[in-house]
């Protein structure tokens, strides 16, 4: 009897530890996606819209409703390039991201044919403070989102844009301005959910629905702003009076930046904007530690 009630306990103490590891486990494999945004105010956004000062709200462009945040022209009677963008105001280098996003209503007088259903996600972009007064897109890397046209032709959505920099497939520097997805059109006032991984100046991947539908590598700074073949007169005509800093730094790998919501004269709707930061303590004995971390910050582990 007493050999039989210590094989019970043993038994039970095994159970037990068998279960707090897997507790353990289970909490470390836990995908920690953060909000980026409230849903109530844009409390940790920074915005600059072109010609107007930092954190100046030109005519409401920028607004939150029912949880989303809205980018609308409804005071507006003529666009005259105000290019605006809204900036996250913490830095980020691996990381995914994920939102919704819907164009509604129609295009701003005075935008740009091209701009019709056309707006934009930044990432590894230049922070809001440091744009020039008159610069009309930050030197970042751009998801281009894109609404189907009334004329039926395709479309793609989640494309590549790249104002100030360039990137590499399959082996080598590709200094097209917009590079198309594999998506299909998306038609209409529809949502699209659309994710985002960063690694760093790795790689970066455009995924809908869970598709990937475009990767490149090493996103850097490319020398000219829209067209290389124009030697620098593009930087002004977009506004950017410093081009001569931007233009020293060509070839330089971009591993970290903002993150940026575009204004671009179309007006759109964002909403479940969340992150998982992919940086963090990669130290299993850390009570922080977690198992999907791809970049080590050994300071920020927390232990007993």
């Amino acid at each position: 009897m007493k050999y039989l009630l210590i094989l019970m306990l043993l038994n039970l103490l095994g159970v037990f530890h068998f279960s707090t590891q897997t507790s353990k486990r289970s909490k470390q494999n836990t995908e920690d996606w953060i909000s980026l945004f409230n849903g109530k105010d844009l409390t940790g956004w920074d915005m600059k819209i072109a010609d107007r000062p930092l954190n100046d709200n030109y005519l409401n462009t920028f607004q939150v409703e029912k949880g989303m945040i809205r980018i609308v022209y409804d005071a507006y009677e003529n666009f005259d390039d105000k290019y605006g963008h809204l900036y996250y105001k913490k830095r980020y280098s691996h990381y995914k991201l994920r939102f919704d996003y819907r164009f509604v209503g129609e295009q701003t007088s005075g935008g740009e044919a091209w701009n019709i259903r056309n707006s934009g996600v930044m990432v590894h972009s230049q922070s809001a403070e440091s744009n020039t007064f008159e610069q009309h897109f930050p030197v970042s890397i751009e998801v281009q989102l894109l609404g189907g046209l009334s004329n039926g032709k395709e479309r793609n959505t989640a494309n590549l844009c790249s104002p100030g920099t360039a990137v590499e497939r399959f082996g080598e520097i590709d200094y097209r301005h917009c590079i198309n997805s594999s998506s299909r059109t998306y038609d209409g006032d529809q949502w699209v959910s659309v994710e985002v991984v960063v690694m760093g100046d790795e790689y970066i991947a455009h995924l809908i629905e869970n598709d990937t539908v475009l990767r490149y590598e090493h996103p850097q700074i490319g020398g000219a702003f829209i067209n290389k073949n124009q030697k620098g007169k593009d930087w002004e005509s977009m506004g950017v009076t410093n081009k001569e800093e931007w233009i020293a730094k060509e070839g330089q790998y971009l591993s970290e930046g903002y993150i940026a919501l575009q204004a671009e004269s179309h007006p759109i709707d964002f909403k479940n904007i969340e992150l998982l930061n992919l940086c963090g303590c990669t130290d299993p004995k850390a009570v922080n530690y977690k198992s999907y971390f791809v970049k080590s910050e050994t300071k920020s582990c927390v232990y007993k």
